[in-house]
């Protein structure tokens, strides 16, 4: 197929390139690069030894999006583009509405127009809210979101949900990742944040590499093994891996699919602490801070669904995710800046 990948320079979508077009897919891609590099098109490039088709522009730009369509025989879309940072939407809330909302009803349409009804969106486990009891399925009901960003993938599952039950010949498949680290193997892809990252995973690898003092880690009085936060940590390869997944199953299926993207599994923030600084031989500097506000005890998926009808499951380790990442870090100081 061909597929066409929205915000396709990014840390996920860069990492889902390289899989699609392993597994004999066609890529073109469309970003802005806002959140991105074109650098790591390039590095994609150069990984799967193959040119891609890339477009600079906003996917809230109708007139570019219908010369994209008119120009590639686009069998599917993954829609990553996004505005993606939860604290920065607190702040400026009407932004990511207008952005991540515009984005998507403009790409609907386009889509809608030239024929192609296979989309795959990339949503959250945001989405889920404050929940009362883990691991996290998919019929679970949505208690709310605890910030702009995350309302605005939940609006855009409502959105696309409604495409589907107007439209019968959509295939829609929602994905709600949960926390992807890691990088890939080769160490010339990773997550490239801009300034102080807000994520746990590129701010241990920063204090590891000595850009930052040391870590915060927030409250250890939770109710979990050790006291620390227990979140549900993905490689981003197995993320990516999991779309190609969703891609072949759009392709062959009609209707609206929600499915999470994670291990099962939870993780503590000191597990993490630990595991990477013994794979890796590295001391990390961590202090124990104050917790978050809205920040849960526990949160990690059910991933059988994953594994039913996408065929999917995760395989890679929490060592695996913490080499990669710090392979990734120490190779690319400034990320994909020179």
């Amino acid at each position: 197929m061909k597929i066409l990948l929205t915000g396709g320079a990014g840390f996920i979508a860069s990492h889902t390139c390289v899989e699609l077009i392993e597994a004999g897919h066609e890529v073109v891609i469309v970003d802005n690069y806002v959140n991105s590099q074109p650098e790591a098109v390039r590095r994609v490039e150069e990984i799967v030894g193959k040119s891609i088709r890339v477009y600079e522009a906003d996917v809230c730009d109708k007139a570019a999006m219908n010369r994209i369509f008119d120009e590639n025989a686009i069998d599917a879309v993954i829609h990553f583009a996004g505005l993606k940072a939860v604290g920065e939407s607190v702040q400026i809330p009407l932004t990511y509405y207008r952005n991540n909302l515009d984005s998507t009803l403009t790409l609907c349409e386009t889509m809608a127009a030239h024929g192609c009804k296979n989309l795959v969106f990339s949503s959250s486990a945001t989405v889920y809210g404050v929940p009362d009891e883990v691991p996290l399925r998919e019929d679970m009901f949505c208690k709310g979101c605890t910030n702009p960003y995350g309302w605005t993938k939940y609006m855009i599952e409502r959105i696309l949900e409604g495409v589907v039950n107007a439209d019968p010949e959509w295939s829609v498949v929602l994905l709600r990742y949960f926390n992807p680290i890691g990088a890939h193997a080769s160490g010339r892809i990773g997550e490239d944040p801009n300034g102080i990252p807000n994520n746990l995973m590129p701010y241990i690898t920063k204090v590891a590499a000595g850009q930052l003092k040391q870590l915060t880690v927030f409250g250890d009085d939770y109710n979990t093994h050790d006291g620390t936060g227990v979140r549900d940590y993905i490689h981003v390869v197995d993320l990516a891996k999991g779309h190609v997944k969703a891609c072949d199953y759009a392709a062959g299926h009609k209707g609206c699919e929600i499915v999470n993207l994670g291990t099962g599994v939870g993780y503590s923030v000191l597990d993490l602490v630990k595991t990477f600084q013994r794979v890796n031989n590295i001391d990390l500097p961590y202090v124990i801070g104050p917790r978050r506000a809205g920040d849960v005890d526990a949160c990690f998926a059910d991933p059988r669904k994953a594994r039913e009808v996408l065929g999917w499951e995760a395989t890679k380790t929490l060592d695996d995710m913490c080499r990669d990442a710090w392979n990734w870090q120490s190779h690319n100081p400034k990320g994909y800046k020179a």
